[in-house]
């Protein structure tokens, strides 16, 4: 999709990179991360408007540190282009503009006091003593010729640098996190005092140049949308109707991976809300047979794509006019896919990044591609898409192919489907759902010794997880109340037959991952 402004983010593969892009676009200006591996040509073809380079966990002094492959700030000053470098950015301009960069004495991590120590553009607003959040292992002895000091900390005496006649600013805290009190309002002040944006970034500019966006592309084809009933695929279902009508075919599978009537309520909804057509088709013989005797994750992910791909190949033939294939695709999907030095390594693959075979004959079209899940959900808010769709939790791709570790059966799988369904249940009595990013049960692969009754057993162990988030890039574990969780354990081992012990997972993201697998 074409933008009228864009700020483009290089990625040194910190943690709050994503949090960068996100509060860019809060900022109602569109912002994209690319590796810092991306070529001259590349990023001259983007045209940003500004530039941002990320932090990172690596130090720029060291060998193999990553350091892009042409002069980044003599290319954004031949173009009049704005640099701003946060930690790891501000150290890479001081060191590759003469200035010096070592271990640090003292070791900064967590809060710290800004201290303005000269005028700066990015400063506007902005007071002296303003709280500031700092991760940083390193730092500046010696500053660069031609940049002057505007900040400093107890601990960083060079805490934030500008070249005003070259528009090239760094900052050693971290603007982008929350802790960060008046972070938003830095980058606000490096986005349109600095850089000229007019912004207007939002979901009701994008719906429109959505539109369009699908309508170009797909011209008079056939799409048939892979209907999965969750959100993205949900809201995506419904801009497509609104962009091309007839033109598209629903189409929902069930995969035998599914919850607990979730093929009913899809139907339901699209047929009484949105008043679209639906193909359904049990394919849960297919997929499980597949994945019979199979435990590895990332071959689980392999063979539900491969299915998912024979299943639609053959659908897509009973519509004459199909030439493309819809899909729910995030941004977080696509980043996740692709590491920040390139695709040779991945935190995990998403089994809808990545194109199809060309047996298949169709094209994507992911509207969502460039959009974080809380921007899909201001997207289906405008087009409609009914709130108590809109707040539900995200719901994997491979479905609960993931959330039974190990080898899956259809013992295992409805035992969890069970399990899942009290919980979720007994989080909405609580009042919580709401409150929480994602939920969901895992069935262990581990049995253990339990008494029911005068008898002993030995049953599964069911994992409880639920995180609080903002797009998923990030998760804290929720806090669930002692009698809340007293309340679904008990109600877990006295209903589901097969399970004799709950525990709760604890782990945020990162350094654990949402999911199990």
């Amino acid at each position: 999709m074409n933008h009228s402004e864009r700020i483009i983010i290089l990625d040194f593969g910190s943690q709050y990179t994503q949090l960068i892009a996100r509060k860019v676009r809060e900022c109602g200006v569109f912002a994209e991360l690319h590796p810092y591996t991306i070529s001259e040509e590349a990023l001259a073809a983007l045209q940003p408007k500004g530039i941002i380079l990320s932090g990172s966990p690596f130090s720029v002094y060291a060998d193999g540190a990553p350091i892009p492959h042409f002069d980044v700030f003599a290319f954004a000053e031949a173009r009049n282009i704005p640099v701003l470098g946060l930690c790891y950015g501000l150290q890479l301009i001081a060191h590759t503009q003469g200035g010096t960069v070592d271990k640090a004495a003292k070791r900064e991590f967590g809060y710290a006091a800004l201290e303005i120590v000269g005028e700066s553009p990015l400063w506007k607003g902005i007071s002296s003593g303003s709280q500031v959040w700092m991760s940083h292992g390193d730092s500046l002895t010696v500053f660069p010729r031609g940049f002057e000091v505007v900040g400093k900390t107890e601990n960083a005496p060079y805490c934030a640098l500008q070249d005003k006649s070259r528009k090239i600013y760094g900052l050693q805290f971290h603007p982008e996190v929350h802790h960060t009190t008046d972070g938003t309002k830095i980058l606000a002040n490096f986005l349109f005092d600095v850089c000229a944006c007019e912004g207007g970034w939002d979901a009701g500019s994008f719906v429109e140049a959505a539109v369009d966006s699908i309508r170009a592309q797909v011209g008079t084809g056939g799409v048939i949308c892979a209907l999965s009933g969750g959100v993205d695929s949900t809201v995506a279902a419904v801009l497509l109707h609104k962009a091309i009508g007839k033109q598209l075919h629903c189409i929902h599978i069930d995969n035998g991976l599914m919850r607990s009537n979730e093929s009913h309520t899809v139907i339901e909804l699209f047929k009484n809300t949105f008043d679209l057509s639906i193909d359904f088709i049990d394919a849960s013989d297919l997929f499980l047979s597949r994945l019979e005797g199979v435990s590895d994750p990332e071959q689980k992910r392999k063979i539900i794509g491969a299915a998912f791909i024979d299943v639609f190949d053959k659908e897509a033939k009973k519509f004459g006019d199909a030439k493309f294939l819809a899909q729910g695709t995030l941004y977080p999907d696509v980043i996740e896919s692709v590491s920040f030095k390139g695709p040779s390594v991945t935190i995990k693959t998403h089994h809808n990044v990545g194109g199809l075979p060309e047996k298949m004959n169709l094209q994507l079209v992911e509207p969502f591609r460039e959009l974080f899940k809380d921007e899909v959900r201001a997207v289906g808010r405008l087009l409609g898409v009914p709130e108590w769709f809109i707040d539900r939790h995200p719901f994997p791709g491979p479905g609960l192919a993931i959330r039974v570790p190990g080898v899956i059966t259809r013992e295992k799988l409805d035992i969890l489907r069970k399990a899942d369904d009290i919980y979720l249940d007994e989080i909405r009595s609580a009042g919580l759902y709401n409150e929480i990013w994602q939920a969901f049960a895992v069935l262990l692969p581990v049995q253990t010794v339990g008494v029911m009754g005068d008898e002993r057993t030995y049953e599964y162990v069911c994992a409880l997880r639920a995180v609080t988030s903002v797009d998923g890039m990030t998760a804290n574990w929720f806090p669930m109340p002692y009698d809340v969780l007293a309340r679904m354990s008990n109600r877990i081992v006295s209903e589901v037959r097969g399970i004799n012990r709950v525990v709760y997972d604890v782990s945020s993201k990162p350094p654990a991952t949402i999911e199990w697998e």
